[in-house]
């Protein structure tokens, strides 16, 4: 489980780049990471994050929306072009140059499920100090009678006879560069390689049934609206035994009554009265571990800063790193006074030498003071 990297980081590029680099940095990221050609475990993970993240920055609405508001600004949008899984090296050069490439894709490779979308809510403190989750939602399961094949039990599934098991149909044509070799899906087995003659009488012979399924969600401390949690093999199996996609976790996040969060960081104003900000007084902080009891000096002047060290938001990729909770003090100015109150502050007037008017007079020369 990973939370989701910046798009131009993934791409390797700056916020700057242009459609040409944009392209040129896929096109070379897409070769190196595709699974027909990289071995290594996690390079279908990262083939997904860089298609994911070029859906987006190739696509000029896509890409101000994503520079303007994040994730946030082009939901549900990067997976469309990935949700089906993606196909051999042969049709990125397709994507580019109109035509197949020699080579092709990996022989009778079974379908991968499609990944999936979950929208969960949470409070703020589950955001800042993360929590656990149960969800539960639809998806395509293996069918437990034939665990996937497809084939009815005692039966067994078959090489395909139009590409003898090869997944691919090849054609070659004569172009002004020379022969041209085009790869597509076997149209009979789909891809795969293989056929079921005697179908599953459960699944009817596609090897996966939909069910309700219930999976815990670790939220990550430190967490924002608009991530999205990935949770691999968790999506959708894929027909005939085909390995399950990926389950995408969108958080959004509930606002809280007096704290207001940037990044890391946590924002409050605190009123206090005039006398309050003249004498000093101790007054009660709400932070995400409960009250807090915070020291006003004598003489704070409006808008004053307290700033709470450690106790704002974790860093969600920096251990034991924490934001800080910044206060801000506004001094609030009654709009009436009794006639005590207002001797009161005429005589403080008087002591300070100052020169007021009477009756509400005093309030806006308290105002002016006051800034």
């Amino acid at each position: 489980m990973v939370t989701e990297r910046d798009y131009y980081e993934i791409l390797e590029i700056d916020r700057t780049a242009d459609d040409a680099e944009i392209k040129r940095s896929f096109r070379r990221l897409a070769q190196r990471w595709h699974p027909d050609v990289n071995a290594d475990a996690g390079s279908e993970l990262r083939f997904k994050e860089i298609n994911e993240a070029y859906q987006v920055l190739s696509d000029p609405t896509k890409k101000q929306a994503y520079d303007m508001f994040g994730r946030a600004g082009v939901d549900g949008a990067a997976g469309a072009g990935f949700a089906q899984g993606f196909g051999g090296l042969g049709d990125i050069f397709d994507a580019f140059f109109g035509g197949g490439a020699a080579g092709g894709r990996r022989t009778g490779r079974a379908n991968t499920g499609s990944d999936l979308r979950y929208d969960l809510r949470i409070t703020f403190a589950e955001a800042v100090l993360g929590s656990d989750k149960e969800i539960e939602f639809p998806v395509l399961d293996r069918c437990a009678t034939c665990n996937g094949t497809g084939a009815k039990p005692g039966t067994s599934v078959t090489t395909c006879t139009q590409c003898e098991g090869r997944g691919e149909i090849r054609s070659v044509r004569q172009t002004m560069l020379g022969q041209m070799v085009n790869v597509q899906p076997c149209p009979r087995c789909h891809g795969e390689g293989r056929t079921v003659d005697t179908p599953c009488e459960t699944c009817r012979g596609e090897g996966r049934l939909e069910r309700r399924k219930k999976i815990r969600v670790t939220v990550p401390a430190g967490i924002d609206e608009g991530h999205q949690i990935r949770l691999s093999g968790e999506g959708e199996v894929g027909p005939h035994g085909g390995p399950a996609g990926s389950l995408y976790v969108a958080v959004h996040i509930q606002p809280h009554k007096t704290l207001k969060r940037e990044g890391t960081e946590l924002f409050l104003e605190r009123e206090i009265s005039i006398a309050q900000a003249a004498l000093g007084t101790r007054v009660t902080i709400p932070t995400m571990e409960g009250d807090e009891q915070v020291e006003i000096k004598a003489g704070t002047q409006p808008g004053a800063e307290i700033r709470l060290r450690g106790k704002g938001v974790p860093h969600l990729r920096r251990a034991n790193a924490r934001g800080d909770l910044h206060v801000f003090v506004k001094v609030a100015v009654p709009t009436r006074l009794n006639k005590k109150q207002r001797e009161l502050l005429e005589a403080l007037a008087a002591a300070s030498g100052e020169s007021v008017t009477s009756g509400s007079g005093i309030l806006d020369r308290v105002k002016d003071a006051l800034g």
